[in-house]
């Protein structure tokens, strides 16, 4: 028997407006998408929003901020040294006031036209415009849990210390967006689906679908040949035993 085909649109329309956008995402519901696929960072006050990365300097206009200069950083994300500003460094009032460009405006010139009109998305304002259109259902992706939770630094140095996986579940449950034909949750890691599975979700009171993401596996040396969480040592508590 054949499944039927879903439409999943990965960061919204993002050949026709700048991506993880609310105009993004609701242009796609208005062409037929079946899922609407955000990618989930967290800010400093512990709230989702919706970023290709947590590197701010190519989908916002933060550097014309002068106002934030002092929070530009480098930061190791998964073994990738990045410098620039960073979502997990600004309260979600401050991410509010940026707006969004397009990432890669050489592709997508048409894209360019819409720079500057729209702001950065929380992940609760999607679950609201997913609600508003039954049956379209979010297919989230959790970005760097391990960054997130352990390795990674804020600009000043404190440790982010945000459990981007505890922060989703809280959220599907507060707009009660948890019908399983509905939520498909996604990561490039194996840990935090692991922790979703047996332990986030069950106290939460639902069950949803998982998926493992996987990139190049060769050996290309590329950040995806395996997941972030499985070249940390056994002793790093994100690791967790079977």
């Amino acid at each position: 028997m054949n499944a039927p085909l879903l439409i999943i649109a990965h960061r919204g329309a993002s050949a026709e407006r700048p991506e993880h956008t609310l105009a993004s995402y609701q242009l796609a519901i208005e062409q037929g998408a079946d899922f609407i696929e955000p990618d989930l960072v967290p800010t400093r006050d512990g709230v989702l929003v919706c970023r290709h990365e947590p590197l701010l300097d190519e989908t916002t206009d933060v550097a014309a901020h002068p106002e934030f200069a002092e929070r530009r950083k480098t930061a190791n994300l998964d073994g990738d040294i990045l410098t620039g500003w960073f979502a997990e460094d600004f309260t979600l009032a401050e991410l509010k006031r940026l707006r969004a460009r397009e990432r890669i405006p050489a592709i997508r010139p048409d894209n360019a036209a819409y720079d500057g009109r729209f702001e950065i998305p929380t992940f609760a304002q999607v679950l609201a415009l997913a609600a508003a259109h039954p049956p379209v259902g979010v297919y989230p992706e959790t970005k760097h849990p391990t960054y997130f939770a352990t390795t990674g630094r804020h600009w000043d140095g404190a440790p982010i210390a945000q459990d981007i996986s505890a922060l989703l579940v809280r959220a599907l449950a507060d707009a009660r967006f948890t019908n399983p034909d509905r939520v498909y949750i996604q990561s490039f890691e194996v840990g935090n689906l692991i922790r979703l599975k047996r332990d986030l979700m069950p106290a939460a009171g639902f069950d949803l679908p998982l998926i493992q993401l996987f990139g190049d596996t060769g050996t290309g040396g590329t950040p995806f040949q395996a997941p972030f969480d499985l070249t940390l040592t056994p002793a790093d508590p994100l690791v967790l035993a079977p």
